[in-house]
């Protein structure tokens, strides 16, 4: 449901508003009133609601002043709906200006808030799904980039990528929280101050939470995820452990403060303790997480190179590393996971079947969690590595010289950014006239056709879709210039972008 909050300072007004309006009709229900400007600022912030209906005559804080502060405060403000008994222009106009939706005069007529409400359900259910695309798309992106970090991946182009989509300052002093799954439908990013929290999912699917923690106390971190954990605990039904790091500074310590934590809530895991636990209070044993995950390393080199007859010997090699590190089987299986989700993503990279080698192994071995000692589990991942290592071999052959499969399926990836030829050319390591040649014989038009056809197709999604303005649309499909992007339009379409538009609307309608 939408939320709608109402203001007037007569009661009387926010009562029949309540009671006479069939607010659950068009998706709405009314989260909070206020009968006073103040209360209204205030309540606006702390409750974010999608619709505000407030009168304009108040004391103290007017109407307008109301809107004023809130678009000024809010990164996201609601919808504004104006209530007046005064049918003056000057205050539709000052209003239309404070960016507000709709202008109602007072009595407000049934037939008139209906209509009003059907437009507006409409306009913020569509933005509000734009959003949730856009803020999924962000995530997956952030939640990649960190992986990529606490991988040991890293460069300058990585740290830009970070500061940009993370918000992170290169200086910036960041600690790790790890636990295991999320059970809670609402974002973990909201127990922390806004802005200052970043969550990602680790290979094993462990949830990890990274932290700008420059302005945050001990205490204050302390009471946050204690509420963490509480609400945690009461959605689960479980015990919670919450591993946390050490503070460091820049993104190039995110492996560091991800392995801490990681390294304490693998021996809280082990001991089947619950509870909130610091990396800087457990007792350092001999364990070398650095190690047996470098032996992985040498064991994945392996698989790829198709050195089958290494991959025994080096699966022993990782085995005897857990072993001197004390390692209980059930730690050793989130590691094993691990192992199997990055063979699983080589394989689909290059357009394998995962569960091909997963089924294969399911017969001959059985599950991972059947796997109930050091032999067992040593034996399936020799298999495991042996079947991948075959496979990956296979499908790299397969691939070989069709490196158009990957130019098209970048550019179905990137078609939104600046794409030419000679920059996909140079990427490839090929020659660009041979390149147009062979992406015209294959996708069955010439690269600039396609790439045109692929924007056009995502602006008439949005078109539908949203009430984006036609610029911003042009942009977002990759025209910086909107006359160029309604040139080529009506050229694929047949029609301009605003009678399509309209088009489209009427046939829903």
């Amino acid at each position: 449901m939408m939320r709608v909050m109402l203001v007037d300072d007569e009661p009387w007004v926010l009562e029949g508003l309540t009671t006479m309006i069939d607010w659950g009709k068009y998706g709405f229900e009314v989260c909070g009133e206020a009968l006073s400007g103040p209360d209204a600022l205030r309540l606006i912030q702390e409750l974010k609601p999608d619709l505000v209906l407030t009168d304009i005559h108040m004391p103290v804080i007017n109407g307008l002043e109301l809107i004023t502060r809130i678009n000024e405060l809010m990164a996201s403000p609601p919808k504004f709906v104006i209530l007046s008994g005064y049918d003056d222009f000057k205050y539709a106009r000052i209003a239309l200006r404070q960016k507000v939706n709709e202008y109602l005069l007072k009595p407000i007529d049934d037939e008139e808030i209906e209509a009003l409400l059907g437009r507006l359900s409409t306009v913020i259910q569509d933005e509000i799904a734009l959003q949730k695309m856009v803020n999924r798309r962000q995530s997956l992106v952030v939640n990649s980039l960190i992986n990529r970090f606490i991988q040991g991946e890293f460069d300058e182009n990585l740290e830009h990528q970070a500061q940009r989509l993370m918000n992170l300052q290169g200086e910036a002093e960041l600690l790790c929280i790890v636990m295991g799954a999320n059970p809670l439908d609402q974002q973990l990013e909201d127990y922390f101050p806004r802005g200052l929290a970043c969550c990602f999912q680790d290979g094993t699917g462990k949830t990890g939470i990274l932290v700008q923690s420059a302005s945050v106390t001990q205490d204050s971190l302390e009471l946050m995820v204690t509420e963490l954990r509480r609400a945690i605990m009461e959605c689960s039904r479980e015990p919670a452990l919450l591993a946390i790091s050490e503070r460091r500074i820049g993104v190039q310590g995110i492996r560091g403060i991800y392995l801490q934590s990681l390294e304490v809530w693998k021996q809280k895991c082990n001991q089947q303790k619950s509870g909130i636990f610091y990396y800087s209070e457990i007792p350092k044993t001999k364990k070398n997480d650095d190690l047996h995950e470098e032996k992985f390393k040498q064991l994945l080199d392996k698989v790829i190179a198709h050195d089958t007859e290494r991959i025994d010997s080096c699966v022993k090699e990782v085995f005897a590393s857990f072993a001197d590190n004390l390692l209980t089987n059930e730690v050793v299986q989130i590691d094993v996971a691990h192992l199997e989700l990055t063979l699983c993503r080589l394989i689909a990279e290059i357009n394998g079947e995962p569960n091909r080698i997963m089924n294969t192994l399911q017969v001959e071995v059985g599950n991972l969690g059947d796997q109930n000692d050091y032999i067992r589990l040593s034996r399936y991942v020799s298999r495991l590595c042996t079947l991948a290592a075959g496979y990956l071999f296979e499908l790299k052959q397969q691939n070989e010289g069709n490196t158009i499969f990957n130019v098209i399926q970048y550019v179905d990836r990137e078609f939104r950014t600046k794409l030419q030829l000679q920059d996909l050319a140079r990427q490839f390591h090929m020659n660009s006239t041979y390149l147009g040649q062979l992406f015209r014989k294959h996708a069955g038009q010439s690269f600039s056709e396609y790439l045109n056809e692929k924007r056009i197709e995502e602006a008439k999604s949005l078109l539908k879709r949203t009430q984006l303005k036609i610029s911003d649309i042009a942009v977002q499909v990759g025209y910086p210039n909107t006359d160029y992007f309604i040139d080529k339009f009506k050229k694929i379409v047949g029609v301009v972008p605003s009678v399509y538009k309209n088009t489209s609307q009427t046939k829903q309608l």
